[in-house]
């Protein structure tokens, strides 16, 4: 196959190489019947659009700014099909994840600084999720919380055993615990009894939604707008989606075979992305008509939490009953503990496709999946260790500002995977002609990349600032602002050295 000589010189060692080619593809069977076939790894990337990370950002933007946020979901959900699409191919047709690609095509030392970016970047995505899972258990069974994250980690060894009963089982499982999420949600919003049309009017794009005025809560629309998009968009998911690609078996010497498996890979990731997208609006449409208009002070999970169990925060007599039966705070709970358990199986995975693409090292399967869940418990054990003495209260406090503030880190990586993502799928010499990206898709990917990196870029500032509590000093804005443009002057040069290194590899070289 052309693509396969012009192609990046493939490792030793397959992404993923226990699950990499083990998913058979019936052949000359319906639309319907091959596209369940390849369905899968798509709902295990749209976990990531799902997680606890996003929950408190679409419901407060509902309680803010009503149902004006809901066209910044569409968008942002539309340009996530777009790099997830790319990341697929990238797979499919180079049998290389993106960290391998992105390894294979830059000095040692850039590649080593990327796998510090991206394990930072994992482990801000995994707080959030560890954090969510374990208060779902202290929620529901009264856990400790110390006790619950520890507990966190035996979703690696859950993981392991339904690896030896096949890939297949890891999706299914995943596709539940997606419907699980899915029905809390609608649930509590027919209840709930939204105006329809004003929902429909929220899905139009308005200039309105990136406004810096009103300023409501310490959110603007655009701040707003801002938080939405960075917590939907995550760097994890490119490679993630870049190795599970890969799962399915396939004649690679066929360059049908290898078109037939991108489309319907696309179809997969598309259709589980349009099921993410509606859970996030229905998060939004929560916030506006669940609860009474500002009444949800406290958007952490604790504090949500709370506000479904008091009947004289929610909006109408239906919810308050269901409130004060404790249905509407159970469901919660469940629905967060099901996020988490899904996030945390998706989060291990991808951190062995990090350690294994970037810097090659070879570990035993279950000592490589339980080191990257280490890496990822560790601030949330120190957190909970330091606050446990001072009371619940801190300790929730302290826990609710851990899993804001490690968002910084998704800021900084996220350029560094889609900027390559879409320079490798722009390459002719990488992907061949028949599978490189068309016009479209490569402005469309740049005008992306371009938007998406300013974004990050002007969210900085707000994020470090958040470091020094909820009412920093003048001396502390000042502090943050020289930080970020630090920071920013040092992301713009390794931008510039990524592109040039990856311009440079023509031909690369297995490091």
């Amino acid at each position: 196959m052309e693509t396969q000589s012009q192609t990046m010189t493939r490792p030793q060692d397959l992404s993923l190489s226990d699950i990499n080619s083990t998913v058979e593809v019936p052949e000359g069977h319906s639309f319907w019947k091959t596209l369940l076939a390849y369905s899968g790894p798509g709902a295990l990337v749209a976990v990531g659009y799902m997680d606890p990370g996003n929950w408190s950002t679409s419901i407060t933007g509902g309680q803010n700014f009503q149902y004006l946020l809901l066209s910044i979901i569409v968008i942002s959900s539309l340009l996530a099909m777009l790099l997830q699409n790319m990341a697929a191919k990238l797979g499919i047709v180079c049998q290389l994840d993106l960290a391998q690609a992105i390894r294979a095509r830059t000095s040692r030392r850039l590649g080593f600084i990327f796998w510090i970016l991206t394990e930072l970047a994992i482990m801000a995505t995994d707080i959030a999720e560890v954090i969510g899972a374990a208060i779902a258990l202290y929620l529901l069974f009264k856990i400790p919380i110390f006790l619950a994250v520890v507990i966190t980690v035996l979703d690696v060894f859950l993981l392991l055993l339904l690896n030896r009963i096949g890939f297949r089982k890891i999706e299914a499982l995943v596709v539940c615990l997606i419907f699980v999420i899915l029905f809390v949600f609608l649930y509590q919003i027919i209840l709930s009894q939204p105006a329809w049309h004003q929902v429909a009017k929220g899905l139009i794009p308005s200039w309105a939604s990136v406004q810096t005025s009103p300023k409501i809560g310490g959110q603007t629309p655009l701040s707003a707008s801002l938080g939405i998009i960075g917590a939907t968009i995550m760097p994890h998911n490119l490679f993630l989606h870049s190795a599970i690609s890969q799962s399915r078996k396939i004649d690679r010497t066929d360059s049908s075979k290898v078109a037939e498996a991108v489309r319907f890979s696309n179809w997969d990731s598309n259709i589980q992305l349009s099921l993410a997208m509606v859970v996030n609006a229905l998060l939004l449409i929560m916030g506006v008509a669940v609860f009474k208009s500002g009444a949800v002070q406290d958007p952490s999970f604790f504090g949500l939490y709370q506000a479904l169990s008091n009947p004289d925060m929610v909006s109408n007599p239906v919810l308050a009953e269901a409130a004060r039966s404790g249905v509407l705070s159970t469901l919660f709970a469940v629905a967060l503990l099901a996020s988490g358990q899904n996030s945390t199986i998706t989060g291990t995975i991808t951190g062995q496709v990090i350690m294994e693409g970037f810097i090659h090292l070879r570990l035993p399967l279950w000592l490589r999946r339980l080191v990257t869940r280490l890496i990822a418990i560790i601030p949330v054990v120190v957190c909970v260790a330091i606050t446990s003495h001072q009371g619940s209260l801190d300790e929730h406090q302290a826990l609710n500002n851990l899993m804001n503030n490690s968002q910084v880190f998704l800021a900084l990586a996220l350029p560094f995977s889609i900027v390559p993502l879409l320079m490798l799928t722009d390459s002719a010499a990488q992907m061949g002609n028949q599978f490189k990206n068309t016009r479209w898709v490569k402005v469309m990917g740049w005008l992306t990349v371009i938007i998406l990196t300013l974004l990050n870029l002007i969210s900085i500032s707000s994020q470090i600032a958040g470091f020094f509590g909820d009412n920093p000093s003048s001396q502390d804005l000042l502090l943050s602002q020289v930080i970020s443009i630090g920071i920013i002057l040092a992301m713009i040069g390794l931008l510039i050295w990524t592109i040039i290194d990856i311009r440079r590899f023509t031909h690369p070289k297995q490091k």
